[in-house]
């Protein structure tokens, strides 16, 4: 859930609703459909090869061209990490600090992640359950917006073809992708057949939690105020209003800084744990190998295109990888298995 909330959760309605209309909410439902059955395979992958993807892909094409295939994905989750931090220090300058420096918040947040991450795969985890316990209470905060809804935006329902629904479904990668995690992390769950269900229950709160937090915001906003909304989520704070605080949108803003802490250190983490299981390098180093390009790089990304030029490219990659990729390493180790029992 820690890897699936954050990086599209601000600006996901907006994205949907331009391929559906406000049908967009079903699109939410499918596309949660399809990560269930795609678990239901990253989960048999691993126990048929007791390991994680590295060890996949040396189980269906031998230890050299095995290592050769995982490489790619020290660049996926690279980009995955730089996609997340640069869109919420985006989000910084336009809300509350447009002079921020980007080098220097970089740095700051990068030793942050350095000093989790090497805590061991155990603290960053800790540092995700936190992230989803602490901030929980912001869901409850779009109720104040109830009182201005109007649900017969959302009418007809099923109004679109169902080109358009599996279009919304696109959508919703870069909100949804995250979950394959499990793939990278399965040697270290203590017992996994316990976790399955875990796992699924996480994927299916998740896509309720979308489901409710579109249908709240189409209720809303009309189809042409939404359009023009850039992050309707921070929209819909704007109404809240406290006796302590004027502008609630900066307390939500400082929240999500815990919660794309853990995005960051996820990826970081699996990032560096590849580095060590393709090159031998020790994890440490891939650390430093894994945040060096992030300060080097999140610079050369300074525009509104630019940065949804990125995260463009991460949601077609995450979709890539979760909806073709793994089906098509599931095959392929059923395969082998048969060939190998023979």
């Amino acid at each position: 859930m820690s890897m699936q909330i954050g990086l599209g959760a601000f600006n996901f309605q907006r994205r949907i609703a331009k391929a559906t209309g406000y049908d967009a909410w079903i699109s939410i439902l499918f596309a949660g459909i399809c990560l269930h059955i795609i678990l239901w395979m990253i989960y048999k992958i691993a126990e048929t090869v007791n390991g994680d993807i590295v060890s996949a892909h040396t189980y269906v094409a031998g230890n050299f061209l095995g290592k050769l295939l995982s490489i790619p994905f020290i660049g996926y989750f690279l980009m995955h990490s730089l996609a997340t931090l640069r869109s919420f220090i985006e989000i910084i300058q336009v809300w509350m600090f447009p002079e921020l420096s980007i080098f220097w918040f970089t740095f700051s947040f990068m030793l942050l992640c350095m000093y989790v991450v090497f805590g061991g795969l155990r603290a960053v985890v800790g540092m995700a359950f936190f992230s989803i316990v602490l901030p929980g209470y912001l869901v409850f905060t779009f109720g104040f917006n109830l009182p201005y809804t109007n649900f017969e935006n959302l009418l007809p329902i099923w109004d679109h073809s169902v080109i358009d629904l599996l279009k919304g479904s696109f959508q919703m990668t870069l909100s949804f992708i995250g979950f394959e995690i499990v793939l990278f992390l399965y040697p270290f769950i203590k017992d996994p057949q316990r976790s399955k269900k875990w796992a699924h229950f996480a994927i299916l709160t998740t896509t309720l939690l979308f489901t409710v937090f579109a249908i709240v915001t189409f209720a809303y906003f009309s189809e042409e105020q939404l359009q023009k909304a850039l992050w309707p989520t921070l929209s819909m704070w704007k109404i809240l209003k406290l006796s302590f605080v004027d502008r609630f949108e900066f307390i939500g803003i400082a929240n999500w800084n815990l919660i794309i802490l853990p995005n960051v250190c996820l990826s970081i983490w699996i990032g560096s744990r590849l580095v060590n299981r393709i090159f031998n390098i020790r994890q440490k180093k891939g650390v430093y190998l894994f945040i060096i390009p992030h300060l080097a790089a999140i610079n050369f990304i300074h525009t509104r295109e630019g940065i949804d030029l990125l995260n463009q490219s991460v949601a077609k990659i995450g979709f890539v990888f979760t909806m073709l990729y793994i089906p098509l390493l599931f095959i392929a180790v059923q395969i082998a298995k048969k060939v190998k029992t023979k």
